[in-house]
């Protein structure tokens, strides 16, 4: 089984881009007509350039305004740097452990077992054919990705209806890098806030995919057909095969090698994530340095925006995921895009001291079930060929992540009375 990552999405990315396109377009025409003045192409991009401009120069200008930009520019750098060097590569290193061990479960037959296992929960929980479990490991084993090369394959397919077959963009995306979660979070001593996050992204992904078949079948109807309609399209799952030719010691060490070079494709993939994305939140989250109260050019240093307005309705997180400090309102903003962004926040948290085993659970739930849904959805659903359903999907993932958080909160606070 191949470790995908969100690289190999790319392609289909850019339709997204050719629609942003066309939006654009749409709202120059319009604006020409009412001034009765057509827009030409070169004026068309400088009001683009200078809405950008307007916009990033007033975000980074604040900072700078907040911290003087040599300081700025110092903690942005620093700040990326310190993440490369503490959290990428030790991420990195999970994720090529992770991809071996997942791609030996996938060569001798653990994942089939694994799916024969689950196979009897799939209808009454999620509405899909038992075969869907083998999706919900994958995925777990992998990343979000992994689920379109089971769709596309006819001897999974065609156990489908077609709705089905769309709502596992949400199904496959709730246990996307869920084995790379969970061992990150157990490295850092809270494997039990671990382990009942899993169990709160399993109720997010069966509320986020119940959703999706809801919304598709009272938009779509039709969609209530099966996937291969005519018999001579149909498949067979037994010829889904993860096995490799060779002596059983050839394929071992071919499954290693193998796996741990996908594992090396997803960690380069989280790079710019954590680097970027990782960056800004902190850096909108933090304050001034914690000892002198003032600016240094740090690490970690910044203007504490999100903290702020986290501050203003502090309740409703404590009270929906038990969240003690605002800054934590960080982690499932950052999943939205990239989870491997998210997991380079956590390394902060613990050193700040704000961090315990609830929101351990909270975070690995809503980390496993939105995973970077925001940045995956789109493409997955174009590659399916229903674009038209993009909204529903991210509308039924967004509630089925807040759900898998406020799950994992009440659980733990269950388990913690009880024991």
């Amino acid at each position: 089984m191949n470790i995908l990552h969100k690289n190999t999405l790319n392609p289909t990315q850019s339709k997204s881009t050719l629609d942003y396109g066309k939006h654009s377009e749409s709202i120059f025409r319009k604006l020409g007509e009412w001034l009765k003045y057509p827009f030409k192409f070169t004026t068309k991009r400088s009001f683009e350039a200078a809405i950008f401009l307007l916009i990033f120069l007033g975000f980074f200008g604040f900072m700078a305004y907040k911290m003087t930009l040599p300081h700025m520019l110092n903690t942005f750098m620093q700040t990326a740097y310190s993440l490369l060097l503490e959290t990428v590569f030790y991420i990195m290193a999970i994720c090529v452990l992770m991809g071996a061990i997942s791609k030996l479960l996938a060569e001798f037959g653990v994942v089939r077992l694994l799916e024969n296992i689950l196979r009897p929960l799939m209808k009454p929980l999620y509405n899909l054919p038992g075969v869907a479990a083998l999706g919900a490991i994958m995925t777990f084993l992998s990343d979000n990705p992994a689920i379109i090369t089971l769709s596309k394959d006819k001897n999974f397919s065609h156990y489908f209806k077609k709705y089905q077959l769309v709502s596992l963009t949400n199904f496959g995306t709730a246990f996307g890098m869920g084995l790379v979660v969970l061992a990150f979070m157990t490295g850092k001593g809270y494997g039990s806030g671990a382990l009942v996050g899993v169990v709160g992204a399993v109720i997010g992904s069966i509320v986020s995919t119940r959703l999706m078949q809801r919304f598709t079948l009272k938009a779509y109807p039709e969609l209530d057909s099966p996937v291969c309609e005519n018999e001579g399209d149909s498949g067979d799952e037994q010829q889904i095969s993860f096995k490799s030719e060779g002596s059983i010691f050839m394929r071992f060490l071919n499954a290693i090698l193998d796996g741990g070079k996908d594992g090396v494709s997803i960690g380069l993939a989280i790079i710019p994530g954590v680097l970027v994305i990782s960056t800004l939140v902190m850096m909108m989250t933090f304050g001034p340095s914690p000892d002198t109260h003032v600016y240094t050019g740090a690490a970690y240093e910044g203007v504490p925006i999100i903290t702020w307005l986290a501050d203003k309705v502090d309740f409703i997180f404590y009270w929906l995921f038990g969240f003690k400090s605002p800054e934590l309102i960080s982690f499932p903003i950052t999943a939205l895009g990239a989870v491997g962004a998210a997991l380079g926040l956590v390394p902060r948290f613990i050193s700040e001291g704000i961090i315990n085993g609830n929101a351990i659970a909270v975070f690995t739930a809503m980390g496993m079930c939105w995973s970077g849904y925001l940045s995956t959805h789109t493409a997955m659903l174009d590659s399916m060929g229903y674009r038209k359903l993009i909204s529903k999907a991210i509308g039924a993932h967004t509630v089925g992540g807040l759900c898998a958080g406020i799950a994992a909160h009440w659980l733990y606070v269950l388990l913690t009375l009880i024991f």
